[in-house]
């Protein structure tokens, strides 16, 4: 589903133009590495309270910590976390009007590293909802998220754990503990005499860059009853009405906002200064910020366009995981205003407000001293910087207000500066009445509240006396499978001393041993559940600490998935983590903090800011990742195992104990169930659950008798030495010629750093030796095919084959749970995904402890000695069928899904396997499907990281060289093309209708490209064509402007020529739909332009995502293909193509230093089937970006196929009334397998569509 992130944003893209591919919307999107390594990066460094990837932030939402909007652009597949789904969601825009879809904290999810899935489908939807938590670091690194380290203890830490200590030793550490921890050393803090607060902290990455976030501490909380969603509001109103934010559009600075329920935050992201300009950007930068929060224009005509924005943003994000939030949130805090101020507003008010009304909104909290300024980046002169902010801010508002604040609340001051962003909700009734003389005398003095959120809370305490709530459920026709979350509700545990710090460690010691326990054990068992989270998390948007337990699982198995979730939280509660376990993840935490800490001049000026801002919200005391080190070091030594078990039991206290007087009473116990479930031969049947039934499956976890858990053996290593040592022998490991143009047995590359190699059983290496991520690495194996090499017999051999590798998760004789203890302890991550073209395996890893070796023994038992099992293939067989079945439960996928059926002619390697093409499939099917791709040369491993040549050869050839992966002539792959579907076509325009109680509506329109390469389906070479017409216009016609002339023909004959040009191209035409669609036309909030060019494949589409009513969405999708079309009627100009060459320029330039992003350039190499691609389209990237011209642009869009019998597009609309209207006469069209519950429009295929990248 698309995430609305509510803010007033202009769009974007990325097109990545020499790695992976871009996708058609399909579903929630992997992190990308700087996500994840922000997330862990701010927790771990500190190990305070947890902050959200950016890909997330926005999720913060519903009880996760606000309902945060953020635009994020980058789609792609999920990560399947071993035992538990995925949650991200894909991008959208703004950020105050969405609500976060899970609560959901690192601290329950320290996951061991091995066999991560990241196909590209959704098989799992969690319902817990994220907020700031206490995180532990995750031991799940995916493609996205950089690995921690492995570093070694002080000596005795471990054992020092069960020694007695005399009555002085007791005294000098319990003063120790007493003691505050230090602050950030560059952290710079100041207030104007205005009361305007300001924060600033150098930072060089990225070089010459700066983040400027101005917080004002208002929010949706502040908003009275005839006011819901006007915080909002002006949060549009005031950031794209901003004359002065615009003139910094070509400056290469990018800005955005967002609104929460307790701030609203605008940010400009800029470089320090600019090519055509003699000075600092600074003082523009704040002049522009100034001008938007406390000096807008509230013109009729810019609140008429942002109105129709938010009304179309509102039913955007009315999505069923949105609702689904929704009734968590007003559950949860259902006594006081957290449960009925959802950011997004009311859509009977937001229709009705004048400028007059926003504008008093506007004047009660939007002055400085409810302000705070945060500046982070390439920043030497901090009195420089004083000065600036002093001069543009100094004279804002200084006559008229005070800096006063309210008294703190009894659980604790919260800083006012709180965390970022927001979403919405569209649920409730406006009530009109007026503030009281009480209210309106506070909102004249204009006072800076020191508690935010200012609402009071009922408390999960022991003998609170207050009755049990019954369970409440929440049933809906578009809810596909069952969920429960259990609430807990606290106040938030400041964190400013090493007392409080060692709390924080301990209990992430204790929940990360229960994530483990429930995610190995039980994968090896067909578990009745789908996944099992515990979370414990502090909220600065909320003002509490919730401790949830989510539990999702099909609808027939959900009682003994209740009984067998309290059953192991029972067990852990009454016996506790083993000295093993606290052994091990004391261990891992301590190795990922000296990893970062090590890694603390290469965090990002936005990590950076999100975490303080994150961590002043809650009252933590904010340090450097050298401090958050040395501090928790020293408290890891006092943690003792009987500590450990009794802090944490306390935790779980509200569930073991459910029900008796001494426990905590949860806040809430909420169940998300389908109206209807599919039964096999009895078609869709009325589910029937009640509360009494819920209580009582909890109570029967409470009775199930229990053991304490046993230790494991845990091995140090998957290849002994002595065997190692055989395999030399009898394979003979060693370097051949890189190709058959050289004798060089090693060819390496000065200005790029990379290496390539070849081994004797065929397989290419390529590597780069990078000191940025200091003491990691990450290697990634990929092997061309993918689930285009499946053959017609066995359509989802492929992803089906995938996901089995990944839920057996054994190798050789070692089982699930040894193998993913094996990574705890070196702190390894691997996941797998399956993509059209490829599949591909890929490793986090340290370099310290031998982390490297270890991760290359893996990846020889996978490939040597990997283990398939018939319950692995059982689970991943179900999770297909299941989410097969849930597309009609999703008006996009249903929507896309039905396109892609249409555009690719029925191709089923482009969408999620059928029921029947399930039913088809064998273990031994699948098993053949995924290894006879594993052969020497149609594989290609790529390393990138901190380590010598000397080490990553030695592990090259030991472990990749004594792999028997030469080549086999009879596996070689020969599979049918995809081709598109003839047209003209009676299916180029189509239609879905689901039933729903809501209205809604999203269109896709797609249609033919040419590959990355040139390559067109027709085995055109573009590219030769382009070269051949450019040596005759060369040869008719000589110019003056020779030099011109030769850097144009460079990039028209370079490999890269489509891959810069499409990239460009999508910039140009992302910002023309902003512009037209959503900005002039109101048509739509939220609409963008994706190409999805493959390497391999010879072929690629383009796909426009637009969203809106059902009165517009038609209007929206003519608009839309104007667009498209228009651009030789409506010619690019050198403004646009120069302001898409800074995008992109700025996007490389941010994340070259980054492994895991050279792991992308790295990637196709040396692949025979991706020839075209050389060294030169590393080297010469800037360079071709440079010299584009807008002849080169046309020349890439003529291969785009636009015209109308090319052209595919299907519109869907949610809502009663439609569907009800059209059911009749379309009931004798629709085929057998129709889904349930859609509505089908036009002749053929019937099924729903949905992309796949």
């Amino acid at each position: 589903m698309p995430m609305p992130m509510a803010m007033a944003a202009s769009t974007s893209t990325s097109l990545s133009v020499v790695g992976s591919n871009l996708a058609f919307p399909r579903h929630p999107p992997a992190t990308s590495s700087s996500a994840r390594f922000r997330t862990r990066l701010r927790n771990n460094r500190f190990f305070l309270s947890s902050s959200l990837p950016s890909d997330r932030r926005r999720l913060k939402a519903v009880c996760g910590g606000g309902l945060g909007l953020r635009r994020n652009n980058s789609r792609g597949g999920l990560a399947f976390v071993v035992g538990e789904p995925s949650f991200l969601l894909p991008q959208q825009s703004c950020a105050s009007c969405c609500l976060a879809r899970k609560r959901r904290s690192n601290l329950s999810t320290f996951v061991p590293g091995a066999f991560l899935d990241k196909s590209c489908f959704c098989l799992s939807n969690n319902n817990k909802l994220l907020r700031s938590s206490v995180q532990i670091p995750r031991a799940t690194v995916g493609p996205d998220e950089p690995h921690a380290a492995s570093t070694t203890w002080p000596d005795g830490i471990a054992e020092k754990q069960d020694l007695t200590v005399n009555d002085s030793e007791l005294e000098q550490i319990e003063g120790f503990l007493k003691s505050e921890l230090p602050s950030h050393p560059k952290l710079h803090r100041g207030q104007l005499k205005n009361g305007l607060r300001y924060l600033i902290l150098p930072n060089k990455v990225p070089p010459n860059r700066f983040e400027a976030h101005l917080e004002v501490h208002a929010g949706s909380i502040d908003e009275e009853e005839d006011e819901q969603g006007i915080a909002h509001m002006i949060e549009h109103v005031a950031f794209l009405g901003s004359k002065k934010r615009e003139k910094l559009l070509g400056t290469g600075a990018r800005s955005n906002a967002y609104t929460d329920f307790h701030h609203t935050v605008f940010h400009i992201h800029a470089p320090t200064s600019t090519k055509d300009s003699d000075g600092d950007l600074l003082p523009f930068v704040l002049d522009a910020l100034n001008e938007i929060a406390f000096h807008p224009k509230f013109l009729a005509s810019r609140i008429e366009k942002e109105r129709r924005a938010i009304l179309s943003e509102l039913q955007m994000m009315n999505t069923i995981e949105y609702r689904v939030d929704c009734q968590l949130l007003q559950h949860l805090h259902s006594e006081n205003k957290l449960s009925k101020r959802f950011p997004i507003g009311l859509e009977e008010q937001i229709k009705k407000w004048d400028a007059d009304k926003i504008r008093k909104f506007h004047e009660r909290w939007y002055f400085p001293a409810n302000a705070t300024l945060y500046i982070v980046g390439d920043i030497d002169n901090i009195s420089k910087t004083v000065y600036h902010i002093e001069a543009v801010f100094g004279q804002t508002g200084a006559d008229n207000e005070k800096g006063s604040v309210a008294t703190p609340s009894a659980f604790g001051a919260m800083a006012s500066f709180l965390v970022p962003k927001l979403s919405v909700g569209s649920s409730g009734n406006s009530i009109e009445r007026s503030a009281n003389a009480m209210d309106q005398s506070k909102v004249f003095n204009k006072e800076r509240q020191a508690v935010r959120p200012p609402v009071k809370h009922n408390w999960s305490l022991p003998g609170s006396g207050a009755d049990l709530m019954p369970p409440q459920i929440f049933q809906h026709e578009l809810l596909q499978n069952f969920s429960i979350n259990m609430f807990c509700k606290i106040p938030v545990n400041k964190v400013q001393t090493y007392r409080d710090l060692r709390q924080v460690l301990m209990k992430r010691i204790f929940l990360s041993a229960l994530h483990f326990r429930i995610n190995t054990r039980y994968k090896s068992s067909n578990p009745p559940f789908t996944s099992v989270e515990l979370d414990h998390s502090d909220s600065g948007r909320e003002g509490c600490t919730v401790t949830t337990l989510t539990i999702t699982a099909e609808p027939k198995n959900w009682q003994n998935a209740i009984r067998v979730a309290v059953q192991e939280v029972r067990r852990l509660k009454e016996f506790g983590v083993t000295q093993g376990e606290l052994t091990r993840y004391l261990d891992a935490l301590l190795k990922d903090s000296e990893h970062l800490a090590a890694m603390i001049d290469n965090v990002s000026s936005v990590d950076n800011l999100d975490f303080i801002m994150e961590s002043d919200a809650l009252g933590h005391k904010v340090m450097d990742q050298r401090q958050g080190h040395e501090s928790l070091l020293a408290v890891a030594g006092t943690v003792t195992l009987e500590e450990v078990n009794s802090v944490g039991a306390k935790v779980l206290e509200f569930i073991a104990d459910f029900a008796k007087p001494t426990a905590p009473l949860p806040a809430a116990i909420v169940a998300c169930v389908p109206k209807k479930v599919h039964n096999e031969g009895a078609g869709e049947t009325e589910f029937k659950i009640s509360s009494t039934e819920i209580t009582d499956a909890i109570k029967a976890g409470l009775d199930e008798p229990i053991q304490p858990e046993p230790e494991l053996e845990v091995p140090k290593e998957l290849i002994q030495s002595t065997k190692l040592e055989e395999l030399k022998k009898l394979r003979k490991p060693a370097f051949i010629p890189v190709n058959p143009e050289t004798d060089a047995t090693k060819l390496h590359d000065e200005e790029t750093g990379i290496t390539r190699r070849r081994l004797a059983n065929g397989i290419p290496v390529n590597y780069k030796i990078s000191k940025t991520e200091t003491q990691s690495g990450v290697m990634r194996l990929i092997v061309g095919g993918g689930r285009a090499a499946e053959s017609p017999e066995s359509r989802g051999s492929v992803i089906v084959g995938v996901r089995t590798l990944s839920e057996g998760g054994r190798v050789g004789n070692f089982s699930r749970e040894q193998v993913e203890l094996f990574c705890v302890n070196h702190l390894i991550n691997c996941s797998l995904e399956s993509t059209e073209e490829f599949i591909s395996m890929e490793f986090r890893f340290t370099l310290r402890d031998n982390g490297m070796r270890a991760a290359f023994q893996l990846l020889h038992m996978v490939l040597e000695h990997s283990v398939w099992v018939d319950d692995a293939f059982d689970r991943a067989r179900q999770l297909y069928l299941s989410y097969y079945r849930s597309i009609p439960k999703s008006l996009e996928r249903s929507t896309a899904h039905k396109l892609m059926v249409a555009m690719l002619d029925g191709d089923e390697r482009f969408i999620e396997p059928t029921p029947k093409s399930l039913e088809n499939l064998t273990l031994q099917s699948v098993k053949d499907a995924v290894m006879n791709q594993f052969f020497g040369d149609n594989m290609e491993v790529c390393i990138v990281g901190d380590f010598t040549e000397e080490d990553i050869e030695s592990c090259i050839l030991d472990y990749l060289g004594t792999a028997q992966a030469t080549r086999n002539h009879e596996r070689e792959q020969k599979f049918n093309p995809p081709l598109f579907r003839p047209s003209p076509s009676d299916l180029q325009f189509q239609e879905v209708f689901l039933k729903d109680t809501d209205e809604r509506a999203c269109a896709y329109i797609a249609g033919p490209a040419p590959n990355r390469w040139g390559f067109t389906v027709d085995g055109v070479d573009l590219l030769e064509s382009i070269n051949n017409a450019s040596i005759i216009n060369d040869d008719q016609s000589k110019s003056d402007a020779q030099q011109t002339q030769g850097l144009q023909k460079s990039l028209c004959g370079h490999p890269l020529f489509f891959g810069i040009t499409m990239g460009l191209l999508s910039e140009i035409i992302n910002s023309r739909l902003f512009t037209t669609v959503r900005d002039s036309l109101g048509l739509t909030y939220d609409v963008s332009f994706e190409l999805n060019l493959f390497d391999r494949l010879k072929l690629g589409w383009y796909v426009i995502s637009v969203t809106s009513t059902p009165s517009k969405v038609h209007k929206a999708v003519d608009a839309c293909k104007n667009v498209l079309r228009g651009l030789h009627s409506n010619k690019i100009t050198e403004r646009e193509l120069d302001r898409a060459k800074r995008t992109l320029l700025m996007r490389h330039e941010a994340e070259i230093k980054s492994n895991a992003y050279w792991l992308g350039l790295l990637a196709h190499l040396q692949a025979s089937s991706v020839p075209r691609k050389d060294i030169s389209c590393i080297k010469d990237l800037t360079f071709l970006y440079e010299v584009a011209t807008i002849e080169d642009i046309y020349l890439a869009y003529e291969q785009l196929k636009v015209d109308e019998n090319s052209l595919y597009s299907c519109i869907g609309i949610a809502g009663a009334q439609t569907a009800q209207d059209i059911a009749a006469p379309l009931e004798e069209e629709v085929a057998d397998d129709v889904y349930p519950g859609v509505i089908p429009v036009g002749r053929g295929l019937s099924t729903m569509t949905r992309p796949t990248t």
